[in-house]
This record gives structure tokens, C-alpha cells and sequence, in this order.
């Protein structure tokens, strides 16, 4: 048994974090049923059912920005894959990460389908490498804005915050800078991967933009573009499985005590948020078990 625990207590580890985690942010609904039930009332009004469809639009959009970077990056590295492909790949990705809370990430699916349709691997190892190091710049773009916001509050979560940033800012840029060697003698193509980024976070954050609105709250769009930046780098934190609990739990406490938005608006827009990124992910459903079996044979 202690040897089992010794192997595995990184996963373990993860695990225990992810129930934690869950376990607040259940606490955080309880205490703010009231507020939640006020939130839940306007969201039964038809204005708020387009308001709900628009952020779901713009989450589909925001997905298929990635999908859009990585096709960049494979292109740019001499991997002729049709685009249809690369969507297939990158849905199956996303798929595996939201529903699969195991050690296949949505990064080892996507290698993983590749390398099945015969493409190189290094190149492919390095196009997602530097497809996540491209999404962590592009992602930090707005934190300026949401670091702004932090040090009107205090210096706890400004030391949070920029511990969060450096933590997993500088090690994975230290880990996958080498990467960039064969992409860096097409740097345009880095550009096209960068600006597809920023369409994904200024996606995300106009999601949530709609979603706070029809759910009666008011937050101005550059304060939100700031705070889910901030939120994506502290959601990175490896405390949890795929995020869960403690992603949702940093952006209630990040629009609540930053952005002054209604505890309950905020719970029943994160949660909503969660539940439109897993949808969206859907249709890799219909790759990854091929993907999975092929795995499983090699």
C-alpha cells in the first residue's frame, strides 16, 4: 500500500484536491442559496435565454480559435493535415480533458492522433508544445487589466496572483522555449497562432460578459477581459483534475471580491460557463474512442 501511495500520490494528491475543492464550492452555493434563487429568476426570463445563447455562441467560437492556432503551427512545421482533421484531433482533445479525469489529457489524445495518421512525431510533440506556450501568452495579454483590479483590493490576493503567474508562467517558458526553434524561422506564423489566442480569450470573456448580464449582473467587459485572464493562470494551479472546483471556485471569488458582482450571479455564471465549455467540447465524442482504441492496442 505505501509503495502504491509513493508511486501514485501525485494522482492522489490531485484527487484529494479536486473533492476539497468541490466541497467549497458547494459550501459557496449554500451560503448564497438566497442569492442564487434570485439569479436562477432571472435567468427563467426570455431576454436572458438569448443572452445564454450568445455566450454559448461565443464559446463554440472560442473553440474553434484553438483549433485554428494548432492548425496554424502544424502547417508552419511542415505537417500537411487538413483542417478537418486538426478539428477532429483538437475536439477529441478537448473532450478527453473535460470528461476524462485521468492521466490521458487532451494533450496525449491529440499526439496520440496524429502519430496514428502518420505524421511525425517530434514535430507533433513540438506543435503542441508551442501551441500551449503560444495560449499562455496570448492569454496574458489581459492581465495587466486584472492585476490592476487585484491591487485595489489588497496585498493578499495581489501575492496570490503574481505567485500564480510566475509559478507557471516562467517554468513552463523555461520548459518549452526550446520548442520554438523550428517555428521561430516562421515567426508569422507565430503571430497567426497568437491573434487566434486572443480571439479565444476575448470569446471566453465575452461569454461571460452576456452570462453576468442575463443572469442581472453588471461588470464592464475590460474588467472581466482582465479577471479571466488572471483566473486562467490560477486555474492552472495543479491542485485538481482538469480544474474541477478549483477553477470555478477562484473566478466566483475573483468577480465577487474584485469585480463586486452578486455572490449568487457569480455562482450560477461560473457554473453555466463550465457547463458551455463541456457542451462545446462535445462532438469529440465522436473521434475519441477510435482514438482511445488504437492506444490501447499500441
Amino acid at each position: 500500500m505505501k509503495d502504491w501511495l509513493k508511486k501514485n500520490r501525485r494522482q492522489v494528491l490531485r484527487w484529494a484536491g479536486t473533492i476539497l475543492s468541490l466541497l467549497l464550492l458547494v459550501l459557496v452555493f449554500y451560503s448564497s442559496r438566497a442569492d442564487i434563487a434570485v439569479a436562477l429568476k432571472n435567468a427563467a426570463q426570455p431576454e436572458t435565454l438569448v443572452k445564454v445563447l450568445a455566450a454559448a455562441g461565443l464559446v463554440v467560437l472560442s473553440r474553434l480559435c484553438t483549433v485554428a492556432r494548432w492548425h496554424t503551427l502544424l502547417r508552419a512545421g511542415g505537417i500537411p493535415i487538413p483542417f478537418k482533421e486538426t478539428l477532429r484531433l483538437t475536439f477529441a482533445g478537448l473532450f478527453g480533458s473535460n470528461f476524462l479525469p485521468t492521466s490521458v489529457g487532451g494533450d496525449v489524445v491529440r499526439l496520440a492522433g496524429a502519430m496514428q495518421m502518420g505524421y511525425d512525431r517530434a514535430i507533433c510533440l513540438a506543435s503542441i508544445a508551442v501551441d500551449r506556450l503560444v495560449n499562455m501568452t496570448g492569454m496574458s495579454i489581459a492581465a495587466p487589466l486584472g492585476i490592476y483590479q487585484l491591487f485595489q483590493v489588497g496585498p493578499a490576493a495581489q501575492a496570490l496572483t503574481l505567485a500564480g503567474l510566475w509559478e507557471k508562467g516562467w517554468g513552463f517558458v523555461r520548459k518549452t522555449l526550446s520548442s520554438l526553434t523550428l517555428w521561430l524561422k516562421n515567426p508569422l506564423s507565430l503571430l497567426v497562432a497568437f491573434a487566434f489566442t486572443a480571439g479565444n480569450l476575448l470569446c471566453l470573456a465575452g461569454a461571460y460578459y452576456f452570462l453576468i448580464q442575463g443572469m442581472g449582473g453588471n461588470l464592464p467587459y475590460w474588467q472581466i477581459l482582465g479577471l479571466v485572464s488572471v483566473g486562467y493562470f490560477l486555474g492552472l494551479m495543479p491542485f485538481t483534475i482538469n480544474g474541477y472546483g478549483w477553477h470555478e471556485t477562484m473566478m466566483i471569488t475573483l468577480f465577487t471580491q474584485v469585480g463586486g458582482v452578486n455572490s449568487g450571479t457569480t455562482a450560477v455564471v461560473v457554473v453555466l460557463q463550465r457547463l458551455l465549455m463541456m457542451l462545446a467540447s462535445l462532438p469529440g465524442a465522436l473521434t475519441l474512442p477510435g482514438i482511445m482504441a488504437k492506444m490501447d492496442r499500441d
